[in-house]
């Protein structure tokens, strides 16, 4: 049974090396274009905070492009979850477990305390399970109790096959372009009322969607 575990436990190993390695090499071989970063420059020039929210169908490639950038990022704690997770600390994120429908709130404290001891958040606002493209509060939220700003970032491939995942996951095929458009800092002052946040919250889910159609233009 030991040997059998042990077994077991190398061909997992090797299997999650091989995947980070695969999914490393895809990102690097795509051919990327950048639309407003400039707000991203300033504040990554200035040791300046934020919070970055994107699809989770889209999420390869803003993973990859804030790899050893002090972020922490939040997946959930499902198995899907768990590949993630091993990927991201391969590229030097601080990973944090939770999602909306479990871990929710202790996830959503975390990402704060985070951020206020020197982390920029990733998230993706309609995982882990959907509906998607639609902004749910954590991003907002997150954002609002921490005092930073939230940035939005759309993503599109040329060349890419669609899963049939829930979120239609988007794998791009190799050396093909890729758009990513950064929105300007939305900021959500601690003393907005309830009504103030979820109109923010309306606003960064049609604005998000926005640069997902822009993106995915070529």
């Amino acid at each position: 049974m030991k040997l059998k575990k042990a077994k077991q436990d190398t061909l997992r190993f090797a299997g999650n090396y091989v995947l980070f390695q695969l999914v490393d090499i895809l990102c690097r071989s795509l051919r990327i274009r950048i639309i407003n970063r400039d707000a991203v420059d300033k504040f990554e020039k200035e040791n300046i905070n934020y919070v970055l929210a994107f699809w989770h169908g889209t999420m390869l490639l803003p993973w990859f492009l804030n790899r050893n950038k002090n972020f922490a990022g939040l997946t959930s704690k499902s198995k899907d979850g768990d590949l993630l997770a091993k990927i991201l600390k391969k590229w030097n994120y601080k990973v944090l477990r939770g999602s909306s429908s479990e871990g929710g709130d202790v996830a959503l404290g975390l990402m704060v305390d985070f951020a206020k001891n020197g982390y920029s958040i990733a998230i993706t606002p309609d995982g882990p399970k959907g509906p998607p493209f639609k902004l749910k509060a954590g991003a907002v939220v997150a954002a609002r109790k921490a005092g930073l700003p939230l940035v939005l970032m759309g993503i599109g491939f040329k060349k890419k096959k669609l899963l049939k995942s829930w979120d239609r996951f988007q794998v791009p095929m190799f050396f093909t372009r890729a758009n990513v458009i950064y929105s300007d800092p939305v900021f959500a002052g601690p003393d907005m009322s309830r009504d103030e946040i979820s109109k923010i919250i309306e606003k960064c889910e049609s604005k998000l969607n926005e640069l997902q159609v822009q993106a995915e233009k070529f």
